[in-house]
């Protein structure tokens, strides 16, 4: 098997193949072993149909509070097809591409397990457009995050039957355009396929994946540049110290720790003598406050991966045992609730670092007032605290949380949703707020140290240094404080300083 290629079945799929996936540009493909489960369902579901005039949920019945509607046999592909299109209702902004790309392999891989009741053709389908960079259009607002993301995920299946809009080498087209481009004929949809694509939290499950993968380069980030603050402020080493955290034993703590010494290990600021007894608690508190956030990463992250390794779907099919059962596996409360603990976590992240920042502009410890020669006549580092500041209060804002709240619809038959997709696409603004704050105290850091010469710091640090330096030169004087914000931004998102 090609090493190009994330394999899709019920084997366990992991975080590093999501990252992969994601940087390298992976294509996707299904098993032998999920082929086979994916038609064996579809035989059982047919001879189902055929045999017998039982009410299954949805795969002849209405949906909703329709549900008790009965759907005659020879209008079942119309069901399936007037679903999509009907709960097609997505508004706001356009999914981002690579979260597109989560959810349909997301839903590739819920699909192989072999209890929808999915044509093989459909998943092919789904595939070939992976394969093919053909992207859905798809919209963030319409989810309740229960019924599944029924919204964004009739976006996504669309194009599929040859509607809606989709990216194909870049360029926005509608579907029935790219379907003829590729000599593809629309899928047609049987019973129960329409139910399987848009019932399932890949929209939830997606978004959260890639909030997950942003937040685990920003967490490695923040410590290295509150380790260029801590030297920067002059800060005591002791509360770095492994025994203080030996006895107070939270992993993300102890983690955080070991990495600030390790960043820190050989530099001559680090060890020269001190004036102060103890440092404010923004960089005494680093490995509490930063390691608390880790440790809530690692559980969102295993929330995520239990979830992407389910099926969401419903009604769900289980051959062997000759089994229909409708239930609700579909609803997001797991993930809901995990994103506005995930949310809070990483807002945590950007409010110490704001502190930090605020710490070296404010002319302590023989650093000048906002950290330009001549303050005064210029206002050097003094309005990007403010405008971290702003972020900062706007993160407080979004952290609001989302599954608190619950709205009724379909006439009150699901009469108490997750709110998980509006948690998702908030999360993901908290934590690109978080990114913002980051590279403004790196800018703020570094500039700082410059004021320490000739000391240095560590060697890991100086090199950072040296690299950022080739990209923003010291603030000597008044200038657009913008370009190098922006620039430092570009920074933490290109430089590479290892896995």
């Amino acid at each position: 098997m090609s090493y190009n290629y994330l394999p899709l079945d019920k084997s366990h799929t992991n975080f590093q193949q999501i990252k992969n996936l994601l940087e390298y540009n992976q294509l996707v493909s299904i098993t032998f072993d999920a082929h086979e489960k994916i038609t064996n369902c579809r035989d059982y579901l047919d001879k189902k149909l055929n045999n017998n005039d039982d009410l299954f949920y949805g795969i002849n019945t209405g949906f909703g509070y329709l549900q008790n509607v009965k759907i005659d046999k020879a209008q079942l592909q119309e069901l399936q097809k007037n679903l999509l299109q009907s709960h097609a209702c997505g508004l706001g902004e356009e999914v981002p591409k690579d979260i597109v790309k989560l959810m349909i392999m997301l839903k590739i891989k819920s699909l192989s397990y072999g209890h929808s009741g999915v044509q093989i053709d459909t998943v092919k389908r789904l595939m070939e457009m992976y394969n093919n960079d053909v992207w859905p259009v798809v919209y963030t607002q319409g989810s309740l995050g229960a019924s599944g993301d029924l919204a964004p995920l009739s976006h996504l299946s669309l194009p599929l039957i040859g509607l809606g809009e989709v990216y194909c080498g870049g360029e926005k087209m509608q579907a029935a355009e790219a379907l003829k481009k590729f000599n593809w004929q629309p899928v047609s949809l049987q019973s129960k396929e329409g139910l399987a694509l848009i019932n399932g939290t890949q929209f939830i499950s997606a978004y959260g994946l890639y909030n997950l993968v942003h937040a685990d380069r920003l967490l490695k980030w923040a410590n290295i540049i509150a380790a260029i603050s801590f030297d920067a402020f002059d800060c005591i080493p002791d509360p770095l110290h492994e025994k203080i955290h030996s006895i107070r034993a939270h992993k993300g703590q102890q983690e955080t720790a070991a990495h600030l010494r390790e960043i820190l290990k050989g530099s001559p600021i680090a060890v020269q003598k001190k004036s102060q007894v103890q440092d404010p608690y923004s960089f005494r508190c680093i490995p509490q406050v930063h390691g608390a956030t880790k440790d809530t990463f690692d559980y969102v992250l295993s929330v995520f991966i239990k979830e992407i390794n389910s099926v969401t779907d419903n009604p769900n099919i289980f051959p062997g045992d000759d089994l229909i059962l409708s239930g609700g596996n579909f609803h997001g409360q797991p993930l809901a609730l995990a994103l506005d603990f995930f949310a809070i976590a990483m807002s945590e992240i950007a409010s110490i670092s704001e502190r930090r920042i605020f710490q070296l502009v404010s002319g302590q410890r023989h650093l000048p007032p906002f950290l330009v020669k001549n303050p005064g006549l210029h206002s050097g580092l003094m309005i990007p605290q403010y405008t971290a500041a702003g972020i900062v209060s706007e993160n407080k804002q979004l952290c609001t949380p989302s599954s608190v709240d619950s709205i009724p619809s379909s006439n009150n038959q699901e009469d108490h949703v997750s709110m998980g997709a509006n948690g998702a696409t908030k999360c993901k603004r908290v934590i690109d707020n978080v990114e913002k704050v980051l590279a403004i105290e790196l800018l703020t850091a570094i500039q700082a140290l410059e004021f320490r010469r000739p000391l240095k710091s560590s060697p890991q640090i100086e090199e950072i240094v040296t690299a950022f330096r080739k990209q923003i030169s010291f603030n000597d004087a008044d200038r657009v404080l913008h370009d190098d914000m922006i620039k430092a931004i570009e920074f933490i998102q290109n430089y590479s300083f290892g896995k």
